[in-house]
């Protein structure tokens, strides 16, 4: 296998799923949980995404055919979701949930939505598996595209896993504040997923 391939496959699923990047916005996204909720979560969260991503690296185009969706659909409707979840933020009202179900047992689970579909496995992740399992065909170069992703949903979790060092770094008004901003740019990239989706139909220049 050509090692110029390893490095480019990971840097590219690195920069697309941006572990670090996530940290921050999986601590907003479980603020209030305790840290044994919070791996959990992480964990639940990282073996959802990395089976989306193993079953679009395996069947790649033809899962999408098969129900008759385009990749260019498929961002646009995480793009719409990903700006609803943003709005929560911005305007506290999953803050706002939590604490009418203090009392409850199931509290709100973000493992799977938003966490793992579409931040970890989405339209950008999917696309990159399906690309570079088609760069190197046969079961052998899927392995190797499916390994090179398993290291850096790895990378993900372990950095999920510092995320209550953060929240005691912040504090109670620092994650409030950092909610708030990183709101603002979940909804900038939920808009970018729906432009990036509208321009591949050929609309928008």
């Amino acid at each position: 296998m050509d090692s110029a391939f390893l490095i480019t496959a990971f840097v590219t699923l690195f920069v697309i799923m941006d572990p670090p990047g996530m940290t921050p916005m999986f601590l907003a996204l479980t603020q209030g949980m305790d840290s044994a909720r919070r791996r959990v979560i992480a964990l639940r969260a990282c073996l959802t995404g990395a089976i989306m991503l193993i079953a679009f690296a395996t069947f790649g185009e033809q899962l999408l055919g098969f129900i008759g969706i385009s990749m260019h659909a498929f961002r646009i409707a995480g793009g719409l979701l990903l700006f609803l979840t943003a709005l929560e933020m911005l305007f506290e009202r999953r803050s706002k949930r939590r604490e009418d179900r203090a009392e409850e047992d199931d509290h709100e689970d973000p493992s799977v939505f938003p966490l793992a579909i579409p931040l970890i496995s989405g339209p950008g992740a999917i696309t990159s598996v399906i690309l570079l399992a088609g760069q190197q065909p046969g079961w052998a170069g899927l392995g190797v595209v499916i390994g090179v992703m398993l290291s850096v949903i790895l990378l993900v979790y372990l950095c999920f896993l510092s995320a209550s060092f953060f929240e005691r770094l912040l504090g109670k008004t620092g994650i409030i504040v950092l909610t708030r901003v990183l709101g603002m740019l979940l909804a900038a990239l939920a808009v970018q997923f729906v432009l990036d989706g509208i321009k591949g139909f050929g609309f928008g220049g």
